[in-house]
C-alpha cells in the first residue's frame, strides 16, 4: 500500500497502465515536460518518450480529435483538458462523433477513449476554470461520466476507465488534488463504472452527492444532532449511475437530499429527484431537497466559497427535510 494523493494516484494510475499496454498514450496542453497544469502527468513523458506522452498545441478539438483518430486506430489515449471550461471547443468532437461512432457504425467501430478533465471550483481560479458541467454530458448517450471522489477510487476508475471500450469523461475534482492522503494499493485493481458506495451508513435520511462535495456532507453530518442517523452515498459516476444505492437507501430511510456544486436547475440532482419520485413515491416521508450552486455563472475569488454548497447549507436542508 502507498499513501497517496488523489493527484499521485491518477499518475501511478497512468503509469502502471502505459507499462502494461503498449496502446495507452497522452497528450494534452503542457502535460510532457511540465507535467500538466496541475502535475497529475509529472514525470511520464520522462519514463515513457515524446512518442506517448505528447505535448499538443493550445487547441481542444484537435486533442479530441486527434485521440479519436488514435481509438479508431486501436490505440487507448488518454488526452487532457486542462481545466473544465475548456471542454467547449472540444463539444462537437466529443458528442457529435466520439459518442456516436459505435452506433455510426452499427458497433463496428468503439472509441476507446479517456478524457481527463479537473472539474470543480474551491480554488479560487479565474473564470472557465470552476464549473461543473457533468450533466451536460451525462445528457448524451454514448459516453460515461465519472468522478471519484477519493485517491483509492480515482486508481480504480480511471483503470476501468481506460479499459473501456466506449468514450468517458473522467473528471477530476480539483478542490481534493492534494487535500488528505489514502492508502492506495500498488497492486492492479478496478472500480466497476456505474457503482457508487455508502460512505457513511444511516436509517433516518438519504444524501446523495460525488466529487469534492463528499467532503463538504461530512463536515455537515458532523454538525447535526446525534440523533439523526444520515447515509451518506458517493455517486461515484455520474452516467452509468447506480440506481440501486439509491432506491433501497431512499426505500430504508424515506427521506433524501442531493448536493452537488453544478447550477440547480437541470443539475443532476434533479434527475435523482426523478428517479426517487418516480419509483419510490409512496415511500416518500418529504420531498426530495437540493443542495447546489446557484443558477448564475460561478463567481470570482471572493464569493466563490459562498456559491458552492458548504457545510452549514448543507446541514441546514438536511435538518428541513428530516422535520418535514
Amino acid at each position: 500500500m502507498a499513501n497517496l494523493t488523489l493527484v499521485q494516484a491518477i499518475n501511478l494510475a497512468l503509469a502502471q497502465e502505459m507499462e502494461a499496454d503498449d496502446r495507452v498514450v497522452l497528450l494534452g496542453e503542457d502535460i510532457g515536460k511540465n507535467g500538466g497544469v496541475f502535475r497529475v502527468t509529472e514525470g511520464l513523458q520522462q519514463r515513457f518518450g515524446e512518442h506517448r506522452v505528447v505535448d499538443s498545441p493550445l487547441a481542444e478539438s484537435g486533442i479530441i480529435g486527434a485521440a479519436i483518430g488514435l481509438a479508431m486506430a486501436g490505440m487507448r489515449p488518454v488526452p487532457e483538458i486542462q481545466f473544465e471550461g475548456f471542454l467547449g471547443p472540444a463539444y462537437d468532437q466529443i458528442c457529435n462523433h466520439a459518442a456516436r461512432y459505435r452506433t455510426r457504425s452499427r458497433g463496428s467501430v468503439t472509441i476507446p477513449l479517456t478524457i481527463r478533465v479537473p472539474v470543480g471550483g474551491g480554488i479560487h481560479a479565474p473564470e472557465l476554470h470552476s464549473d461543473s458541467p457533468e450533466a451536460i454530458y451525462a445528457h448524451t448517450p454514448g459516453i460515461k461520466v465519472v468522478m471519484p471522489s477519493s485517491p483509492y477510487d480515482a486508481k480504480g476508475l480511471l483503470l476501468a476507465a481506460i479499459r473501456d471500450p466506449d468514450p468517458v469523461i473522467f473528471f477530476e475534482p480539483k478542490r481534493v488534488y492534494r487535500s488528505f492522503r489514502e492508502e492506495v494499493p500498488e497492486d492492479d485493481y478496478t472500480i466497476e463504472i456505474g457503482k457508487g458506495k455508502v460512505v457513511n451508513e444511516g436509517s433516518d435520511l438519504t444524501v446523495v452527492t460525488w466529487g469534492a462535495t463528499v467532503y463538504q456532507c461530512l463536515e455537515a453530518l458532523d454538525k447535526l444532532p446525534e440523533d439523526l442517523s444520515v447515509e451518506l452515498i458517493d455517486l461515484r459516476s455520474i452516467y452509468p449511475y447506480d440506481e440501486d444505492i439509491i432506491l433501497q437507501s431512499v426505500e430504508k430511510t424515506g427521506r433524501c437530499v442531493v448536493v452537488h456544486e453544478a447550477p440547480k436547475t437541470c443539475g443532476f440532482g434533479a434527475e435523482i429527484a426523478a428517479l426517487i419520485q418516480e419509483r419510490l413515491f409512496l415511500h416518500l416521508k418529504a420531498p426530495v431537497q437540493r443542495v447546489a450552486g446557484f443558477d448564475t455563472v460561478m463567481p470570482y475569488y471572493k464569493l466563490e466559497l459562498d456559491y458552492l454548497p458548504d457545510a452549514p447549507r448543507i446541514a441546514e436542508s438536511i435538518q428541513q427535510c428530516a422535520g418535514y
